[in-house]
């Protein structure tokens, strides 16, 4: 008997905890890259040139492709990039550009999880277990460990500064929301590619009628727009929605919890910035609340079955 058991237990799939750590690191390099970006040119330009260079590429490869999508799709999509890429990197940037650290900038990201799971229920129906509550509750007081120094140290900021975050995290749950009750068609790549364009045509308009779209000469700019279109934009955007479809509004959310102490670790590795004691403590408290969101055992791989299912 304990044979046939061993030989009919399905072993775990690690594709989830990689698109989970993926979303996570991904993610939350987009901190470090404002920050990278905005040392060497405004936030209109440095946002212009990131989705020019990535929204050409897509747009030819679906051309080419032959890809299609009906009027209704297009125009989700299209909502979808304004919020979730206009309205999101607008203020995340130029907080960083106004002097906001990378760290209290993620800490107000991070209060997406907990909007967005509290606006799921009543606008999307979605059943939220009493543990992903707590489990939100917990990962607040995580995030708010790892970047109190920040906020105590916010005189380097004008205060209206603090006001963009804050702003392109409701533009993110708006989005994310936007998504879940449309459920937009076409593949990754193409709603991408409709996204980034919108994000690009915004942009680049921006840029012009602010004088602010020709791009400075220096290295360290270019190195930046590589930065955040690579990790940022088709890692960050692209692990986002596979972990929404796959996920659900409530874990994906949770994930994002994890992106202020991983910016730590970027700002360590990138900028010499020590992480102290209260980073650590946080760090190990957002582990705990996302543990808590992504728990459940069986319970929570018939849900993701049923999802699938109802595909």
């Amino acid at each position: 008997m304990r044979a046939t058991l061993e030989e009919t237990a399905v072993p775990r799939s690690p594709i989830p905890f990689l698109l989970a750590a993926g979303l996570v690191v991904m993610w939350s390099s987009g901190f470090v890259g404002a920050e990278l970006g905005t040392r060497h040119a405004p936030t209109t330009t440095l946002l212009a040139w990131r989705f020019v260079i990535v929204a050409v590429p897509l747009a030819a490869w679906c051309l080419w492709r032959g890809e299609r999508l009906p009027l209704r799709d297009l125009a989700v999509h299209a909502v979808l990039g304004a919020l979730a890429q206009v309205g999101y990197l607008y203020g995340v940037f130029a907080a960083a550009e106004a002097g906001v650290p990378a760290g209290t900038s993620a800490l107000v990201a991070a209060l997406q999880p907990l909007v967005a799971t509290a606006l799921a229920v009543p606008l999307l129906g979605e059943r939220v277990r009493p543990r992903r509550l707590v489990g939100s509750a917990v990962g607040i007081g995580g995030v708010a460990l790892v970047v109190g120094t920040d906020l105590l140290g916010a005189d380097a900021a004008p205060r209206w500064a603090y006001a963009l975050p804050f702003g392109a995290m409701l533009s993110l749950v708006a989005a994310t929301l936007v998504e879940r009750r449309a459920r937009p068609g076409g593949t990754l790549v193409t709603a991408l590619a409709v996204q980034c364009a919108v994000s690009a045509v915004l942009f680049t308009g921006s840029a012009a009628a602010t004088g602010t779209l020709a791009p400075p000469a220096e290295p360290g700019f270019w190195g930046a727009v590589a930065w955040v279109v690579v990790l940022s934009t088709l890692g960050g955007y692209g692990l986002y929605w596979v972990g929404l479809a796959r996920f659900g509004v409530a874990r994906v959310s949770a994930l994002l919890y994890l992106t202020p102490p991983t910016a730590l670790v970027w700002a360590w590795v990138m900028f010499g910035q020590a992480v102290g004691a209260g980073a650590l403590a946080g760090m190990a408290v957002c582990a705990g609340a996302v543990a808590l969101v992504f728990g459940g055992g069986r319970a929570a791989g018939a849900e993701s079955a049923e999802r699938v299912r109802a595909g």
